[in-house]
């Protein structure tokens, strides 16, 4: 039986089933979707893939019949190859979502079949344990139902935004899509410098993993911006507070992410649609 957040989905055509495209497809399982409704397309499956067509899914098939989604999750070196095998899947109603990096709206209406309904979204790698966040666009064909369709099978990993002008989705990539990376960049900064004031290098990697992940759950849970949860741990004339003026000099940390962000939307911008190799 289909659940509330599976209700309308008549079938599924997962396109590519790597890391994303496994996240979301365990996402759909997860909120009771039935592997059934679901086809995957993908030459190299991995054995939870296989396992999932002992449940029903359909991997590789023979046969074309239009389905309600389309999710195009593959590398988008790939793109110009993918399109054009999309076309038999697409039907009247059927919703293209492609969460490929840098391939725009507008590149997908020239390969897909006109007026083709088209959401681009920009999830990010948390998403594979369910807590990740994605940021989606709809091109004009795009119907309210149909959105709110794509809503519920991108909730499956995480929260969604949605935006009406897809040029910020090149800063979304950059805030986003790329942050993880500054993350796991701090957890590695931190335990080197905690090395460098005498830690062993053990103990200092598993004090900046638990503080950088404890952290980022409490910002999670709690209703209090970043800033306030910062003045709370920090005391005048502290430790932290002695760190923080480092941080915080007008060379400091801030200035270093506002570069780091413009230099990752400009080449955001640059590998859009960008020939494939």
């Amino acid at each position: 039986m289909p659940t509330a957040a599976t209700d309308g989905i008549k079938t599924v055509v997962l396109v590519g089933a790597g890391k994303m495209g496994s996240a979301l497809l365990q996402g759909w399982i997860r909120i009771g979707l039935d592997p059934g409704r679901i086809t995957v397309l993908e030459p190299h499956p991995g054995p939870e893939i296989a396992a999932l067509a002992s449940r029903g899914l359909t991997l590789n098939p023979t046969g074309v019949a239009p389905a309600t989604i389309i999710v195009v999750a593959v590398k988008p070196q790939v793109a110009a190859d993918v399109g054009p095998g999309l076309v038999p899947w697409i039907g009247p109603g059927t919703l293209v979502a492609s969460i490929m990096a840098g391939r725009t709206l507008r590149g997908m209406e020239r390969v897909l079949p006109r007026d083709t309904a088209i959401i681009r979204a920009m999830p990010n790698l948390p998403a594979a344990i369910g807590r990740g966040i994605t940021v989606a666009v709809p091109n004009a064909a795009v119907t309210a139902s149909q959105r709110a369709l794509a809503d519920r099978l991108l909730t499956a990993i995480g929260a969604v935004e949605w935006i009406a002008d897809e040029i910020l989705l090149d800063a979304v990539t950059a805030v986003s899509g790329s942050g993880p990376a500054y993350v796991f960049l701090l957890a590695e900064l931190l335990a080197r410098a905690g090395t460098a004031a005498g830690l062993p290098a053990g103990l200092a990697t598993r004090l900046a993993r638990a503080t950088i992940a404890g952290s980022g759950e409490m910002l999670d849970q709690s209703a209090l911006t970043a800033q306030t949860l910062r003045h709370n741990v920090t005391s005048p004339g502290g430790t932290t507070a002695a760190a923080l003026e480092v941080l915080m000099r007008d060379d400091g940390l801030g200035a270093l992410m506002t570069r780091a962000v413009a230099a990752a939307t400009r080449r955001a911008g640059e590998l859009a649609d960008e020939p494939s190799p």
